[in-house]
């Protein structure tokens, strides 16, 4: 029997099940016409339809065509449908191949944009680079199908809008123009679990589009093999799409192949190919080019995990075989997909397993349609739990982002090793581990864990713990640990992986178990795992009569740290009693940034009565600049303080005096500004200043500014005004610019002190703001001015390290190094008499 082009489409239905058309080849038309149908199948996607040689050439499409000529849209192309399914819509009922609801999204004729006639259409499709010119209702002028560098096999194409007049600029979605009542029925046939019959619906109306709040993520900078990381959760936001897999229990690795060579590498880029050979065997006969993300687990033959295996590499016990289970594709045959989302990536990954068939490599899968049903497996399964990923999320290399969650059955977290209690009854080796975690103070104690080791686990343990025994407990005097007398601490060198029910109040393991060692992660990685709490887009707070209402708090504020507004306003919740003393009666300038870091922000200083809530406090102050009068903000409780956040303003910039006493600071400063030194060198610029102020009897206190430098402060409490503090502090900056000649200037213009660190003593005078400690900045990371103690202010210190998530962790966990700045006000007349 000769074979039809459409012998697939035939096979793959059962036309007593579904009402698509069977359909055959239609006879050749001189009006083309194409079709692009929306699919709420197992994954929502569209269907873009051509019409060539009498059948409808197809291709799946993600994300749904765009107008917008920077989308470059992946499009998988799929078997050839016949000419009569332009014009279905309807559902395909479950247990049918490509389940859903069909509708049509848009249609019309369509001609090659080069030559004629379909001649011109099939050469361009058998090379791989498709133009035409569609006349549709919404999708109207060029577009380009273009087949993936050097994928003849793998059918994967990316569809592009020209720039011509039908193009646009801004952000372009095709659910933006779908109707409510098409996306609901999708969802809730998807949701149904009674198989469907087959029904066909009218074609419906011209939809109305509505508006949505969208935001796109953008992929964070870093190396490829770099892997993302996911984030403990709990659960996942019901307002985005989400897919799920099993969470696999083995060493994460990166593949890079270039055709010639295998690296197999671990998470943190250390190379894994004589661990683990028969793995980099697999890729040995494959040709391609190709960036791969999985994970490698030892596996018995009823596929259960043993993840203590793995530790010594290979050869494995008898029983055992590695298994290589991918479950992302960074880049294939020079392109690098990771700006796609995952949905698409799988897709293209799919094929790629598909095609390098191997007994040790598997694709990891998504499983199932929500997490209820995801976690029902994963329990009935035996898993750890479930991998939680948002559809349209990009690859962020070297990055943790809350669009990849893990959702545990059981809590774990790894802990670092520093000692062990001696072996009691008939126990050999030892009694228990005592367990540490980092934070910013150093290693925090964490509890012991005694269960869980089998004999040979005890003796290999004991025999490591034997050669890295020291004298000194790593933490401070006052940590009180279990069983303290019988300790044996040792180096920080292991880490344990622990099963546990919970944290206590001293942050604790409780009913800890030990699983496993590890050997994948770096000492400095192991922190305390908190999962993360997901935001409501709109809420209020009540504080009395004070109700503060905060808005688009899942808008994106830091984009490449995946930090939103949300985020940035429950920091300012947890640092304001530490903030708001530094803030009492200062009038604030607010730098608002509404659209997050990398757009346009504006300064505010004059607050309209009439736009603000009636509790706000604002007073009316002249301004020297203009000579006009300012309402300035008072930002003297809580509720102001978020309020403020709400508004856009990422930074709190509080003038050094109060509204009541304007001309008489409550701080002298001096601000170190590197204009490019190198940091080490701003450090010993901030030793010299603090020696020569302790000489004199003045106490300062040292703060990052959040941005590039430090601030030095000292406390004056309104004793003088402006014109002394200023005084003061330039007699200081000159003593420290005569030390350091080389490497600081005093000069006020730019031009003038190019490549030397300024001294700047200018900050103090009238109506001039200084960023406020604990305060964050609109910089990469989401950084804050953070008080420093002296002892800290030495080589290694970065701008870095103080970071909104670390801030938090920080003042959790060590005494406040600016605790006393209001105990005492500095003499400065007795100091300079001294000087």
């Amino acid at each position: 029997m000769d074979m039809t082009p459409l012998d697939d489409y035939h096979k793959k239905r059962d036309f007593a099940q579904t009402s698509e058309p069977k359909g055959t080849v239609a006879p050749k038309r001189k009006e083309l016409r194409f079709v692009v149908q929306r699919h709420h199948a197992s994954r929502l996607h569209y269907d873009f339809r051509l019409e060539m040689d009498g059948v409808l050439k197809s291709w799946a499409v993600p994300k749904g065509p765009s107008l917008n000529p920077a989308d470059k849209r992946l499009a998988m192309m799929v078997e050839d449908h016949p000419y009569s399914y332009r014009t279905f819509e309807g559902e395909i009922p479950k247990g049918n191949y490509g389940y859903g609801t069909v509708t049509i999204f848009d249609e019309g004729s369509y001609t090659p944009l080069e030559g004629e006639g379909e001649k011109e259409l099939l050469d361009g499709l058998k090379r791989g680079n498709l133009k035409v010119v569609l006349h549709g209702k919404r999708l109207r002028g060029e577009f380009a199908l273009v087949k993936l560098k050097n994928g003849k096999e793998e059918n994967a194409w990316l569809l592009i809008k020209h720039k011509d007049k039908y193009a646009v600029e801004e952000h372009y979605d095709a659910e933006d123009h779908v109707s409510e009542a098409v996306k609901k029925r999708g969802k809730e046939f998807r949701k149904s679990k009674k198989s469907a019959t087959p029904t066909a619906t009218k074609r419906r109306n011209k939809e109305v589009p509505e508006n949505r709040d969208t935001e796109e993520d953008k992929p964070a900078d870093g190396s490829i093999v770099a892997p993302m990381l996911a984030t403990l959760s709990e659960q996942v936001p019901d307002d985005t799409a989400w897919f799920f897999e099993k969470k696999l229990d083995g060493f994460r690795a990166i593949t890079e192949l270039n055709g010639k060579q295998v690296k197999l590498l671990s998470r943190n880029q250390v190379s894994f190919n004589k661990k683990f050979p028969s793995i980099a065997h697999i890729f040995e006969d494959v040709s391609q080019e190709a960036v791969i993300d999985g994970e490698i687990v030892a596996e018995d033959s009823r596929g259960k995990s043993n993840f203590q295996l793995l530790q010594h590499g290979e050869p494995l016990p008898g029983k055992y075989r590695l298994k290589y289970y991918v479950f992302d594709l960074l880049a294939l045959d020079g392109n690098d997909l990771r700006d796609f989302p995952v949905v698409e990536r799988k897709e293209l990954l799919k094929l790629f397993v598909k095609k390098w068939k191997h007994p040790q490599l598997q694709l990891v899968d998504f499983v199932g349609d929500d997490l209820p049903t995801a976690l029902a497996k994963a329990k009935k399964e035996g898993w750890e739990g479930v991998m939680a990923k948002e559809a349209e999320s990009r690859y962020l290399s070297g990055r943790r982002s809350s669009l990849w969650r893990k959702i545990k059955l059981q809590q774990s977290q790894e802990a670092i090793i520093v000692g062990y209690t001696g072996p009691e009854g008939g126990r050999k080796a030892f009694g228990a581990l005592v367990l540490a975690v980092y934070s910013d103070s150093g290693l925090v104690y964490a509890g012991n864990v005694g269960t869980g080791f089998n004999d040979q686990q005890l003796q290999q343990l004991g025999d490591e713990l034997q050669k890295l025994k020291v004298s000194d407990k790593p933490f401070d005097k006052t940590v009180k640990v279990a069983n303290q007398n019988k300790v044996v601490w040792v180096k920080p060198k292991l880490i344990a992986e622990i099963v546990f029910s919970e944290w206590t109040r001293e942050g604790h393991f409780r009913h800890p178990v030990f699983k496993a060692l590890r050997d994948d992660k770096k000492i400095e990685e192991i922190k305390r795992i908190e999962p993360i709490r997901d935001m409501v887009n709109e809420r209020e707070l009540k504080f009395g009569r004070k109700v503060v209402k905060l808005t688009n708090q899942k808008k994106l504020y830091w984009p490449e740290d995946q930090i939103r507004k949300g985020d940035l306003i429950a920091y300012y919740e947890q640092v304001g009693e530490l903030m708001l003393p530094f803030l009492k009666d200062k009038p604030i300038s607010m730098n608002r940034y509404p659209n997050g870091i990398h757009e346009q922000s504006f300064f505010q200083k004059d607050l309209e009565r009439s736009s603000i809530p009636g509790w706000l406090k604002t007073v009316e102050l002249s301004s020297e600049s203009t000579g006009g009068t300012v309402n300035y903000l008072i930002c003297n409780d809580l509720p102001t303080l978020l309020w403020i956040a709400n508004m856009g303003s990422i930074e709190i910039n509080p003038w050094l005096a109060p509204y009541k006493k304007k001309l008489n600071p409550t701080f002298a400063v001096l601000d170190l500004d590197p204009n490019g030194v190198d940091f080490s060198e701003v450090i010993a610029v901030a030793r010299t200043a603090k020696e020569i102020l302790d000489a004199v009897n003045i106490k300062s206190y040292v703060k990052t500014s959040g941005s590039t430098g430090l601030h030095i402060y000292i406390h004056v409490g309104g004793k003088y005004d402006f014109e002394i503090a200023r005084d003061f502090i330039q007699m200081v900056a000159e003593l420290v610019h005569e030390q350091h000649e080389d490497i600081t200037s005093l000069e006020r213009s730019p031009s003038k002190r190019k490549n030397k660190l300024y001294l700047d003593y200018m900050q103090n005078k009238r109506a001039q703001t200084v960023v406020a400690p604990y305060s964050v900045r609109p910089k990469p990371g989401a950084t804050v001015s953070c008080p420093l103690a002296w002892s800290e202010v030495e080589d290694g210190l970065t701008i870095g390290q103080f970071t909104m998530s670390t801030v938090l962790d920080r003042i959790a966990t060590i005494e406040d190094p600016w605790a006393d700045i209001f105990d005492q006000t500095a003499n400065l007349k007795k100091a300079i008499q001294a000087f």
